[in-house]
């Protein structure tokens, strides 16, 4: 098989394609139900997958239900992204030792090497993953941890064929539909008389596997009922945000009183930032021994919602919540296109579903949109 080519995979042969994967010496990491929320972790066949379970999302809300069906990736998004397994929460740097003789040496630690096969990979996360790519191995910097990881990854795509309540990825052009960035597409096609894979291998290395498992040649039919899946999702938003001059309007706006009203609400937990696949925030902790022997450095993953990420001499340059959720908002949807290009959201609605007081990012950029004609026409938009 070749790049681009497509083929039917029975869903029963599913463990097949994830068997001949992990023989490349890939370890396999995809969705499965812990804890009551489908989450991505470690898995070893077909059967880890969430089979038969769906979510349920609305703001600050997040329950499993039972579908209908045994469809494996009936489901939106659940708490963590895949930035866990490439931006690691906790990164060891370097750690020194002070030997007998009062010597100190220091080590790098070296990048983990590690080669991931991403099972199940969204649109709106192969997104995040691009815009991740563009922070973390850019042409001027570069993480060593982030880009070994990343150099080793083969990614088994889905196309959404459902959409959660707070998704908002057609808003963005981040899907439902998988455009690019992926080793292998599946889109899931599941009813009374069937259930299967329709699957095109997006490089080489996909094809090769493909080709490796039992499948028969897609039809024009199939690739339609794959498209009309799609199509039907993304008819099934839960959320919409209006992009058109957004940035400029948050510029505009930085006073606007909306900013006042959120952080009566907000709770400056940095769930948002948390759960988000593409904030990329850390701190630097140092660490010693209790005999001031042996020291480390490790980098965590940090959130502009705490007083201390924008700690100075003179205290905390964002003191209040207001000042934080707006430079958290306003950086996402319109300073990061000014730094990379791109927005800083992929409408994945992670951070409304994980916010604990259900505050909408939709919401809260169209009220400001609502306050901002209002100030230039003295009218209600």
């Amino acid at each position: 098989m070749l790049p681009g080519e497509t083929a039917i995979v029975a869903a029963a042969a599913l463990s097949d394609l994830l068997h001949e994967i992990s023989r490349l010496g890939y370890t396999l990491v995809g969705p499965t139900v812990r804890d009551g929320a489908i989450v991505y972790r470690e898995i070893h066949s077909a059967e880890d997958l969430p089979a038969g379970w769906t979510d349920v999302q609305q703001p600050g809300s997040y329950r499993l239900a039972r579908r209908a069906d045994s469809a494996l990736f009936g489901f939106a998004v659940g708490p963590h992204s895949w930035k866990q397994f490439l931006h690691q929460p906790a990164v060891t740097l370097w750690h020194a030792q002070l030997a007998d003789q009062g010597a100190v040496t220091f080590a790098a630690e070296p990048p983990e090497r590690k080669r991931l096969a991403l099972i199940g990979v969204r649109s709106c996360e192969l997104y995040a993953i691009a815009t991740q790519d563009k922070v973390l191995i850019g042409a001027t910097y570069s993480d060593p941890h982030y880009a070994a990881r990343r150099a080793g990854l083969f990614v088994v795509a889905v196309n959404c064929t459902v959409a959660g309540g707070t998704c908002f990825c057609v808003s963005m052009k981040t899907g439902p539909k998988v455009e690019t960035g992926y080793d292998l597409a599946l889109t899931e096609l599941i009813d009374d008389a069937r259930h299967e894979l329709f699957i095109e291998a997006g490089s080489e290395r996909g094809a090769e596997v493909l080709e490796r498992v039992p499948r028969r040649p897609a039809d024009g039919r199939a690739r339609e009922a794959a498209e009309k899946a799609v199509r039907a999702t993304a008819e099934m938003m839960g959320r919409q945000l209006e992009t058109e001059g957004l940035r400029e309007l948050l510029y505009a706006n930085l006073e606007n009183s909306r900013w006042d009203e959120v952080a009566t609400r907000c709770l400056a937990c940095a769930n948002c930032t948390m759960v988000c696949p593409t904030c990329f925030c850390t701190t630097i902790e140092d660490h010693t021994d209790l005999g001031a022997r042996r020291a480390e450095r490790v980098q965590r993953w940090d959130s502009c919602f705490t007083t201390d990420f924008s700690h100075l001499n003179a205290g905390s340059v964002r003191s209040s919540i207001k000042s934080r959720y707006r430079q958290w908002l306003t950086h996402k949807l319109a300073s990061w296109i000014d730094q990379f290009g791109t927005s800083g959201c992929v409408g994945c609605g992670r951070c409304i579903t994980w916010c604990p007081v259900g505050i909408d990012l939709t919401e809260e950029a169209a009220a400001i949109r609502r306050t901002d004609l209002r100030s230039q026409t003295g009218r209600e938009a």
